[in-house]
């Protein structure tokens, strides 16, 4: 019977990975090169798997060192001044609703910092909804997604056996950090996700308003 669901932050709830990988391509374009989506996709999700650094690679790939300082705080800048006009995607509101009438307990579960996550959780009126926040904060430094650390731990203070559960997330990082806990997962891309490779058969939505409780009830 399903007791929980754990839900991705970054790109499932709010698609904060558009922005950035859009603004991080525009800086690789200006300088006559191009930022790969698999490239990228390593480290969407979550770092637990790579170590890849996008403005050092740009550097190496000119060959050349590039003012890090300032052209970081400026893409920090673009994308954060994105990301705060931005609301929940479609249909985020609606399933959180329907599983508070159904008595389901509700998780997030990010590779994200609380810092991040729960400020913008706060700005969208969506704190309050959820029994645990789970974050990168929360578990040891390299044990973000793909491990499965985060999963385990937001189960676990929902009292939920991984069967018990269910994960939505938007990246193959996430997909595989939820199979590697043993919770089954529907994924939810987003623009820049849905380019990505997932990994063995999984459920795909194109948006939480297309999830049917009634299939897991």
């Amino acid at each position: 019977m399903l007791k929980a669901l754990i839900f991705d932050f970054d790109g499932l709830i709010l698609d904060t990975e558009t922005p950035e990988f859009n603004a991080w391509q525009a800086l690789y374009r200006q300088h006559g090169q191009e930022l790969g989506i698999e490239t990228w996709g390593k480290i969407v999700g979550g770092l637990g798997a790579s170590n890849f650094q996008p403005l050092p690679h740009l550097e190496t790939l000119l060959g050349q060192a590039l003012d890090s300082t300032a052209l970081e705080a400026r893409i920090r800048a673009e994308v954060q001044d994105t990301i705060w006009k931005t609301l929940p995607r479609e249909g985020v509101h609606q399933t959180i609703e329907q599983a508070q009438r159904l008595g389901l307990g509700l998780a997030i579960a990010s590779s994200s910092p609380h810092t991040w996550v729960d400020e913008h959780l706060t700005r969208l009126g969506l704190f309050h909804h959820f029994h645990a926040i789970i974050c990168c904060d929360d578990v040891p430094p390299g044990r973000t997604k793909p491990h499965p650390d985060l999963f385990l731990l937001a189960a676990q203070t929902l009292s939920a056996a991984p069967a018990e559960a269910l994960v939505f997330e938007d990246s193959p990082n996430g997909v595989l950090a939820a199979r590697r806990a043993g919770i089954p997962v529907i994924a939810i891309p987003n623009p820049v996700t849905s380019q990505l490779h997932f990994e063995g058969e999984t459920q795909r939505l194109a948006s939480l308003s297309e999830f049917d409780f009634s299939h897991y009830l």
